[in-house]
């Protein structure tokens, strides 16, 4: 087992060198992209533009008298997002494919992150040595700007092939990027080039020179680019706004990934979401965990969930290196997880039969779980992890390594 405590060591060097993939001393393809047509080839732009926070009007609304059967898990109506339970005030928006843009994490002074309260979902996934970034997910409305784009890693492949994805990323390790390059949907991968100039474009606040992205002009792109983005099938969620029987009281979940990394969701019964508070410094115990709010910087409004999912899922080293760590992992099958949502805690088995599913969660007796209409975003913890509810009745979740 390789020490993920290693991470409070390595921190400062990760935020140091952020600005770059960093942790597996690796060759990287940043600047080396062969030519293709799908917008691989190294950019030739040299203006940073200058971009204000200008979010596009919400798309969604929760509608005014909810279906008591709820929406889905198939069948969903034309103006009803199958990625939230919502109804789409523009239809339109949906006939296309959904966009997952990857998002940094670290270091922290790069918090908080543009647009992540624009996503239908948010998955949050381990990388390595400590460090998790997050992939968002477009579908039901669109994002003017997202970043800080990162790099990309082997996880990804799930979600692009369940989602049927367009996918912006930062480049990514070799090994990986000859995977993605080698996919059926290499058409579909994204990344900064001159025939991405008007979906990814660089933003300098205090000198950072980030990549950002702009969701909205994706389908423009891809048109120009004659590849394909039909509509694909988003089936497997369901939807219904009365809470389930079953849950248990549960006011505050904490998710531990390491002790670089951690966060906790709050129940908000004014807004009936979870609220995210993520880490501000290293903690070597629970007793020295630190906490600050996650906003979007873009309009400055709180990160939060109408569902936290948590599941878990196997994880392989592919690295025989003692300090390093590339991670495969299979969201494939089934396994243990739990959905928090309406300030209660359900036990319940995350589903993914194929490789082009969407993750769906279930009931003991293998039904579909009802999600509440809303966003969602989902840890993806290690196999062996653990819960465990505390003497003030919060719950924590604690990510042990199963490589």
């Amino acid at each position: 087992m390789k020490k993920i405590t290693i991470a409070i060591i390595i921190l400062p060097l990760l935020m140091f060198g952020c600005a770059k993939t960093t942790a597996v001393p690796t060759a990287t393809i940043e600047n080396t992209l062969p030519p293709s047509p799908t917008a691989l080839q190294p950019s030739t732009a040299t203006s940073t533009p200058t971009l204000t926070a200008t979010p596009l009007p919400p798309t969604v609304t929760p509608t005014p008298s909810y279906p008591l059967e709820g929406y889905g898990p198939s069948d969903f109506p034309a103006n009803i997002d199958p990625l939230t339970g919502l109804e789409v005030k523009n239809p339109e928006i949906m006939n296309r494919r959904p966009v997952i843009v990857k998002v940094q994490n670290l270091p922290r002074s790069d918090r908080p992150q543009f647009g992540l309260s624009a996503a239908d979902m948010v998955y949050e996934y381990y990388t390595e040595l400590g460090t998790t970034r997050f992939a968002a997910i477009y579908f039901g409305e669109d994002a003017t700007q997202v970043a800080p784009i990162r790099s990309a890693r082997l996880f990804d492949i799930n979600l692009v092939r369940g989602y049927g994805a367009m996918f912006i990323f930062g480049s990514a390790y070799e090994g990986t990027y000859n995977r993605l390059v080698s996919s059926e949907f290499y058409q579909r991968l994204m990344i900064e080039s001159s025939n991405t100039a008007s979906v990814i474009k660089r933003f300098d606040p205090g000198g950072k020179n980030y990549e950002m992205a702009d969701t909205s002009q994706v389908n423009a792109y891809t048109q120009r680019m004659g590849i394909d983005n039909t509509r694909p099938n988003l089936d497997g969620m369901l939807f219904q706004m009365q809470t389930p029987p079953g849950g248990q009281d549960a006011e505050t979940a904490y998710v531990h990934f390491s002790g670089a990394i951690y966060n906790r969701w709050d129940y908000d019964p004014a807004t009936k979401a979870y609220l995210r508070f993520s880490d501000t410094e290293n903690a070597v115990s629970k007793d020295q965990e630190s906490f600050l709010q996650l906003v979007d910087r873009v309009n400055n409004q709180p990160i939060k969930a109408d569902n936290v999912i948590i599941i878990y899922v196997r994880h392989t080293d592919i690295d025989a290196r003692p300090n390093v760590e590339v991670l495969d992992v299979s969201l494939l099958g089934t396994g243990k997880g739990y959905v928090l949502r309406d300030g209660e805690l359900f036990e319940v088995t995350w589903s993914r039969p194929t490789e082009h599913s969407v993750l769906t969660v279930l009931n003991a007796d293998g039904t579909p779980f009802p999600l509440k209409p809303g966003k969602t975003w989902v840890e993806v913890m290690a196999y062996n992890s653990r819960m465990e509810k505390q003497d003030d009745g919060s719950f924590r979740f604690t990510f042990v390594s199963d490589w």
